[in-house]
């Protein structure tokens, strides 16, 4: 299983990653886990989540009755916006992820967490691809961000940028906010899809909120294993594009690699700060924190 695994990180072409979904082979636990998870995200994200995701649930006719059948909710997708979602047996390797990406195909799990494993799992599975990053796909605007984020993702594997393209991805996709008139609302899947930090996120006094800047973001660094201490706010996903794309990436690399990166729970000078987190989540960060990204 590890040399699959480490097979599957090396592979440097689409082809071979892709595997089928065999959505025959759930199981009837397999789809009730998705219904648990499913019914209980939807009630913690009410008033928390950003419209376009609900439009997205609605759109790609995603529910809880069952696991989602790739086939019919391609059809839907691919009427949106042009998007895909592929198979793939887990993580993959930069070139190709980026390569699915800026062809407009969106790589997803196709394991089901198990009913011990609800509140957390180390390795995404198909509820954080789907439920958590697919219904956004139908929305233009962040559509063609993601697209563009895969063509800069394959600009920077050869100018040695993709840590600092990983923290975009980190606080823009996964744990990405909006600000819409005045309040905060999540849309970054690692959000959308936990239990815990959906509740966390907006409810909890800890975590600081900044006004998003993209240098800050690629200098900043991030811990994948407990909720964030900063969160970056936007006001838009085609603002989003606007701040992230049309610009050229070589020289923010260049800039980032000159300058020391930032702890995610630091508060620098040049901040807008739309929230002063309490840091009270965080006391104890020496005895739980190790590898900042």
């Amino acid at each position: 299983m590890e040399k699959k695994r480490h097979a599957i990180l090396a592979a440097q072409s689409v082809a071979e990653c892709l595997v089928e979904q065999d959505w025959g082979a759930y199981t009837p636990t397999e789809h009730k886990t998705w219904e648990t998870l499913y019914n209980r995200q939807m009630a913690t994200l009410e008033g928390h989540a950003c419209d376009e995701f609900f439009a997205g649930l609605k759109t790609l006719r995603l529910g809880a009755e069952r696991i989602p059948d790739f086939l019919e909710m391609n059809r839907h997708l691919r009427a949106a916006t042009g998007w895909e979602v592929v198979a793939v047996p887990g993580l993959i390797a930069s070139r190709p992820f980026f390569t699915m990406l800026a062809n407009r195909q969106f790589p997803a799990g196709t394991f089901v967490r198990t009913p011990e494993q609800l509140d957390y799992l180390e390795e995404p599975d198909i509820f954080h691809d789907v439920f958590g990053h697919v219904p956004l796909l139908t929305h233009p605007a962040y559509a063609a961000y993601m697209q563009s984020y895969g063509r800069a993702g394959l600009d920077a594997i050869d100018l040695k940028g993709v840590k600092f393209l990983a923290r975009l991805n980190w606080y823009t996709i996964e744990f990405g906010l909006l600000l819409v008139g005045g309040a905060l609302k999540a849309y970054g899947a690692g959000i959308m899809s936990s239990y815990g930090e959906a509740r966390y996120v907006l409810d909890d006094p800890s975590p600081h909120v900044l006004e998003f800047d993209l240098e800050r973001v690629l200098r900043t660094g991030y811990y994948i294993d407990d909720f964030q201490s900063t969160y970056f706010a936007i006001d838009s996903f085609e603002a989003l594009f606007t701040e992230c794309i049309e610009r050229p990436f070589a020289p923010l690399y260049e800039s980032c690699r000159r300058q020391p990166p930032l702890t995610p729970f630091s508060i620098e000078a040049t901040d807008t700060v739309l929230r002063r987190g309490s840091g009270a989540y965080w006391k104890d960060f020496p005895a739980r924190k190790t590898a900042l990204k």
